[in-house]
């Protein structure tokens, strides 16, 4: 798998979700003036499915500016339209067209991953769901062939007819498509509780970890998005807060931060950032990383 786990950057590796607004070499800017040690970022403007290609020109800067900065990781996020598993025909081209392009530039830039939600069945029911989304999978892994960038399923909220909420429906699609090495999957700790699995306590937390390597491995985890939740365990609101200002609390992040399995792999916020907050919260994942019970408030 394409990666820098024992690469670049100093301290846990924390980072999180910068605008690429003015270019995309500008989100491994912003991500630096807050000490992020990976950085993740929408590879195209996400809201519309049409983009320019990216001119060499841009490639050759982002590429510069990520090794100037020492940007460990760089944790890619596809556009929201897409739905790998759609049974609309129409809609499901767009998006197998739509994320192609997504990887490609991923690939161009050198991005280590590109998440995306699993889909939605949208009626259909999760096997046909699950059975569209491995073939779509399939068939973007021989059109990109020879590509480094793994793509990464994101456990999602699991609120209406959502795929991914659970384990057993990502080791599914691990399971049925032809190259399961080019893929991975990312946690996100507020979807994770709000899918039900509760990470808040040491003991929950080693609960859900044992079902995690039952059903996928842990090593399979390439990345994790750290936000704490605002909705309540099984709520399935996708609703992220602070780090340890919602429901799961700082505990269930200390055990992130202190899970051995996990040292090496990046933890992005996509918490709110009114105020400076990215650099408290990193502040705060740092704290808990060296095991102290105490933190920016």
């Amino acid at each position: 798998m394409n990666g820098y786990r024992a690469g670049m950057g100093t301290g846990p590796n924390v980072g999180a979700h910068m605008s690429i607004a003015g270019g995309l070499h500008l989100a491994l800017e912003r991500g630096a003036e807050v000490d992020c040690v990976s950085v993740g970022l929408f590879i195209k403007p996400t809201g519309q499915w049409k983009v320019k290609p990216l001119r060499e020109e841009e490639v050759a800067l982002f590429r510069a500016r990520r090794k100037e900065l020492g940007t460990r990781h760089v944790v890619a996020h596809a556009s929201y339209l897409v739905n790998l598993a759609s049974p609309d025909a129409a809609l499901l081209e767009k998006s197998r067209a739509g994320f192609r392009v997504e990887l490609e530039r991923c690939e161009a830039v050198g991005a280590n991953y590109l998440v995306f939600h699993p889909g939605a069945h949208m009626g259909a029911g999760v096997e046909a769901g699950l059975a569209t989304l491995a073939a779509s999978l399939d068939r973007l892994h021989s059109e990109c062939r020879g590509f480094r960038v793994n793509a990464l399923l994101e456990i999602t909220c699991g609120a209406g007819t959502l795929l991914g909420s659970r384990f057993e429906e990502l080791a599914t699609v691990l399971a049925r498509v032809r190259e399961p090495e080019r893929l991975g999957v990312c946690l996100d700790t507020c979807h994770l509780y709000a899918a039900g699995h509760d990470i808040s306590t040491k003991a929950g937390w080693a609960s859900v970890m044992d079902e995690l390597e039952d059903c996928i491995g842990s090593r399979r985890v390439l990345a994790w998005h750290a936000n704490d939740s605002k909705g309540a365990l099984g709520s399935h609101r996708d609703r992220h807060e602070a780090i340890g200002k919602g429901e799961i609390g700082r505990e269930g992040f200390r055990c992130l931060m202190t899970d051995p399995r996990f040292a090496d792999v990046p933890k992005i916020l996509e918490t709110p950032k009114e105020g400076g907050m990215d650099r408290v919260n990193l502040a705060v994942l740092r704290k808990l990383a060296a095991g102290s019970r105490r933190g920016p408030a």
